[in-house]
Formats: C-alpha cells, structure tokens, sequence
C-alpha cells in the first residue's frame, strides 16, 4: 500500500522540554494532573470496575467508563516514555493486570456489556460505546508498548481487535456496522503500525468506507435497544454520528464535534496509509468548511450544548458556546495529521491556535481543575438557568472524557512540534528544549531558546554529528506580518524564499550553526465575518497565537458595557497569575456612567461616558483567580 503523507512527526521521546510555557504545564500535568486523574478513577469506581464484580443492585459502571481508564494509561506512558517513575509504572501495570483478567475467552473486553448488559454485544453501535471504548484502549496499549516496551496490554487488545474482525466487515454472515463514537478508526491505524498486522488497517478502512452508505446501519438497529434515548423529533440521529451519507460525499462539518474530530483524523490516517486520494480530498474539504466557517477564534469547534455538535456556518454564539476541550483536542490531531500529508502551515496555525486557547484553557494553572466546555462570554449568574455547566473548572466530571484527553495530549506534546523527510527537518511549533532527529542518513541534534508565545523572538542551534547538507524549514506563522532569519548572523531574505508558510534554509550544516527567528508580535484587533452575527461590531484582541479576553477581577462588573475605540492604543503590562508573569495588554476605553439610572430599565441617550483602562489577559488563564464575568468580544467604539 502506497503511503501518501510527505512527512514523519519526531518521537516525543526525542524531545524535551526546557524552562519556559510548555516546560512549566507538561511539568505539573506530569507531578499534579496525572496523580489526581488515577485517585478520581479509584473513588468513583472506575478502575475497581474492571474486576467485573458489579451485581444488580450497584451503582451502575458507565458504558464508557473503559476509556476513562485508558486515556489516563496513555497520558502514563507518555510520561513514563521521558521520565522514569516507579510508582506510577506499577499503578499502570495494576490496572493493566485487572484488564486482562477482564478479558473474555473469545477477545471481547468491556465492563458495561460484560456485567450489566449481559447478551446485549454489538446491539446498539449507535450510542453503546464498544467500539469508541476498545479505540482507546488500543491507544493505551500502542503507547505504552512504545513507551515502556511491555507487551501485556498491546497483545490483550491485538486478541480484541481480532475479535473485533471477526464480528465486522464486508463478508457475510458480519456485521456491516460501524461505532456511533469514531475512535476506534484511526486507533487500529496505530495498532497496525506497532505490529504489522494488516488486518487491522483494513478493518480501519472497512469502518471509514462503510460509514454512511445508504440504507444507514443505524436506521436498522432496533429501536428499543436504545435504552433511555428519548429525542426529539428534528434531531438527526444519523447526521450527529456523521452517517447521513457516505464521508467523499460529505462537503459539510456537522453532528458531535468530538465525534467529528476523532472521524476526520481517522480517515486521514487511512487515507495515509492506504494512498486513498479521494478520501484526502474529502479530508480538505471537510477542513475548508470547519476552519473557514464553524470554527472560534480560540480555535474551539462545536457551537451548540444541545448534542455538543455544530449547527450551520457561522452561527458562533459565544455565551452559549460549547466548544468542548476533547473537540479542540480532536481539531489538533486532525491538524497534525493534515500538516504531515501537505506541508502547509495553515494547518500548523490551527493546530498552534487550538492548543494554546482552546485546550489549554480546560485545565486550570494548578493542574487540579477542569473545563468540559469553553464559552467565549461567561456570567457567573447565568449558569444557573438553562441547565448549563458551572462557571468554574470542576475537579472531575461524571463524564470524565476531558480530564485524561487534556492529559494525554500534554503528556505527548513533544510529537506535535518536529517532523522530518529524508532531507528536511520541519519546526512546526517553538519551544524552549532540544530535540534528535534523524536526517539524511544523520543524527541532527536542535536546541530552541526562546520565550514563546510571550516573545516572538526564538534562537535554534543545529548540532549534527557531522557536517551534512539538508534543509531546515521554519514555519512563519499566519499571524506575524514581518519575520526575519539570520543564519550564523547572516540574514537571509524571507518572502521571497517562503512557501505556505513555512521558510526553507538549505545547506550544509555544521556543529554550533545558529539560526534566529525573529517574529514581529503586535497585539492586533481581530474582528469576525460579517454573517457572524454574534460579534458584529465587536472586536477581539490577539497577541502572536494568544487570544486575550476582559474579566471583572481586572474591569469591574458589566464588562459588557466597556466599549475599545478604534484609535486606542495597545500597551503591555507584565503582572503575574499565580506563579506565573503574564503580559496584560491595557488600552484606554470608555463605558457609561452609572448615576442617573435609579428606578429605570430604560431611557432616551444621554448616559455620559467616562474614560476607563481595559485590561486583558490570555483567554486560557480565565477563571483563575476567582469567579466572574469574562468575555473576548469587545465592542468597537470609532
């Protein structure tokens, strides 16, 4: 099979991080997020569910509870795979011990259908998790075999993912269904990768060609396996799950967010390996519609809380937002994998915008607390109508999907910022830390000090063992209007050398060669398309991949009053959040006087304004210092 991707992601393993933002995070999310994550599985019953003891009566395990467990297995073996820890290796093997007891004779593994839905296997693919469940136990079970090279989990699910071929496919007497949660697609890519075994990609490529061909699988399913799903009559089942119509003819993001992330990045990954051209396309399509249309400035997708799915093209709302923390992990994979296939920075700034704003913001700075969902506009009063979520991070949730995703993403951040060709050595993201990468038959060792995203400045040194000649491709991102390379103090002219956002520097590199990177970082006013009808006279301020947002601890209450005239100018001030020292950007704005309002809803204009100071900070440092109003749109004032 023809491999179509152009370029290869370098091993978190072979990178690591230094002082700086990212250092900082994957540090606590190592010492604190991890720890934390493991006693909320123990005391809400999670990993103890896996002894199969539970009997009528219990409270009831959860039909996704399986994939709690094993995104915190792969957040550990991505931390195990750069730094050694005894005690958590051995509350990882623990809970792989109890896994592979709960194993059945046949392959099948699963602890809702195994002790409370007894007989009921494969009967309700729509909504009964299975197959979403076994993807990520499967990831589990790839990464820490990288990580730690024991085979334990990776045979338990190698014998379920057999299983699993056993019951789905094309031929007769199968099930020509496919999982109500995309997941498991581009995790039997990853499975096959680690063994060779071409079973499983073909499974893989059965799952993504199956989805959506008409009659639809699930309009065959019986009605009353569908326990407890009472819907209302104009929800589209079947375009929530993506299984309105065969994926090369969808054109249009919709149904789950999540569930749409997680597909999309699948069918990349087959596409990938199978040299499936048409299917990339529908790839870009689907990325065109999602990037240029359904998607916040924060990089968040999914607008709507009801089904946590889109609705139509540029409906953003931001107060009623959902844009769930697992749907902007999912944006970054299906970047990432785009990225590896076209070499076009565009995908680069999504993934970089996704990641420092919408994933970020659903941990809190101490590592301790969660965002399911991500509003753009928030009030601490309006949470308790409507049945929204509270204000606050939370410390866990019943649906636990967010807490382990956020971890295993941080865990593995090192794969996300290099990738290399035979002769080409990409920088996609800029990072303080080192890394090794193999190129052009050497070993090339980079260092990047820089003090990103605060500054724009960023310093590699290339260390290859010998002199070699390759390229060095550095992306420039869409956000920075000037940017300037200088090669052992050389400068080197930039436009006329870049291409889709990226510059290349070809020649033959010796130990110590010193590259500076210079991005110009001014704070800009974003504003949005004009059918966004949400923001319409409104703008956004963003400083390099930062958006920045107002909350009353800084502005007072009535943040929505605050208006920013278009002549105001930007300056930054350096205050901390907790432990950390953030840039503030300040700019003089006005709102209306208070006075003159006593016993009225209403009057004629006449309110005077008063000159105030608006202060902004990072969007993903919201909610951090107390609960409040926040808002990132921010009414223009000419």
């Amino acid at each position: 099979m023809a491999n179509i991707s152009s370029l290869t992601p370098v091993s978190y393993r072979n990178v690591s991080f230094k002082d700086g933002f990212w250092a900082k995070r994957i540090e606590k999310n190592r010492k604190v997020t991890l720890p934390i994550e493991y006693n909320a599985l123990k005391t809400t019953g999670r990993i103890d569910a896996w002894k199969l003891k539970w009997k009528k009566g219990d409270p009831e395990p959860h039909i996704f509870w399986d994939s709690d467990s094993a995104k915190w297995i792969e957040a550990a073996a991505y931390s195990l795979g750069t730094h050694a820890n005894a005690k958590l290796e051995k509350q990882v093997d623990e809970v792989i011990d109890l896994i592979e007891k709960a194993q059945q004779s046949d392959g099948y593994l699963n602890i809702y259908f195994t002790t409370v839905a007894k007989g009921e296997r494969w009967t309700n693919l729509m909504y009964g998790h299975e197959l979403y469940c076994a993807g990520h136990l499967m990831e589990a079970a790839v990464a820490y075999f990288e990580a730690r090279g024991k085979r334990k989990l990776l045979e338990v699910m190698c014998r379920y993912a057999n299983y699993i071929d056993s019951v789905f496919g094309p031929e007769k007497g199968k099930i020509r269904g496919y999982g109500g949660h995309p997941e498991v697609e581009l995790a039997l890519v990853k499975l096959y990768k680690a063994t060779d075994e071409s079973r499983y990609l073909k499974l893989a490529e059965f799952f993504i060609n199956e989805r959506g061909v008409q009659p639809c699988y699930y309009d065959q399913e019986k009605e009353e396996e569908r326990k407890g799903m009472t819907l209302p009559q104009t929800f589209d089942r079947n375009k929530n799950i993506q299984a309105h119509k065969p994926l090369r003819e969808q054109e249009t993001v919709v149904g789950h967010s999540v569930r749409a992330g997680y597909l999309y990045s699948g069918m990349v990954d087959v596409a990938m390996e199978t040299g499936d051209v048409s299917l990339m396309q529908a790839c870009r399509k689907l990325w065109s519609n999602l990037t240029e249309k359904r998607m916040y400035v924060t990089g968040g997708i999914g607008s709507s809380r009801q089904f946590e799915e889109f609705t139509f093209d540029y409906d953003l709302p931001n107060e009623e937002a959902y844009a769930e923390t697992c749907a902007a992990i999912s944006l970054v994979f299906f970047a990432h994998r785009m990225l590896q296939v076209e070499k076009d920075g565009k995908y680069a700034d999504v993934m970089e915008l996704a990641l420092y704003n919408g994933v970020i913001s659903g941990v809190s700075q101490d590592g301790k607390r969660f965002f399911y969902e991500n509003r753009l506009m928030a009030h601490p009063e309006r949470t308790k109508f409507g049945g929204q979520k509270p204000i606050e991070r939370q410390k866990w949730f019943g649906c636990a999907c967010c807490p382990p995703n956020i971890a295993r993403l941080l865990a593995s951040l090192g794969q996300y910022i290099y990738s290399v060709s035979k002769k080409e050595i990409y920088v996609h993201l800029y990072v303080a830390g080192k890394a090794k990468v193999e190129v052009a038959g050497e070993t090339v060792t980079l260092k990047q000090q820089t003090n990103y995203p605060w500054e724009g400045a960023v310093a590699l040194t290339v260390n290859p063992k010998v002199e070699a000649v390759f390229a060095l491709v550095l992306r420039i991102p869409a956000w920075c209007r000037k940017a300037s390379v200088k090669v052992n103090g050389k400068r080197i002219v930039v436009n006329g050398n870049s291409k889709k956002g990226y510059v290349k520097i070809v020649r033959s590199w010796r130990r110590g060669d010193l590259v500076e990177l210079n991005l110009e970082m001014p704070i800009e006013r974003m504003e949005s398309h004009p059918s966004v009808r949400h923001n319409c006279g409104a703008i956004a301020l963003k400083r390099g991949p930062l958006v920045y947002c107002i909350e009353e601890m800084d502005n007072g209450a009535d943040i929505a009053d605050l208006r920013l005239p278009r002549k105001s100018r930007f300056s930054l001030v350096s205050k901390k959040i907790s432990d950390e020292k953030v840039p503030f950007v300040t700019a003089t704005g006005y709102r209306r006087e208070r006075s003159g309002w006593k016993g009225k809803l209403y009057q004629p204009i006449q309110t005077p304004l008063r000159e105030v100071r608006i202060k902004a900070i990072p969007y993903f440092l919201w909610n951090n210092r107390g609960n409040g109003e926040m808002r990132i749109w921010i009414t223009e004032a000419r």
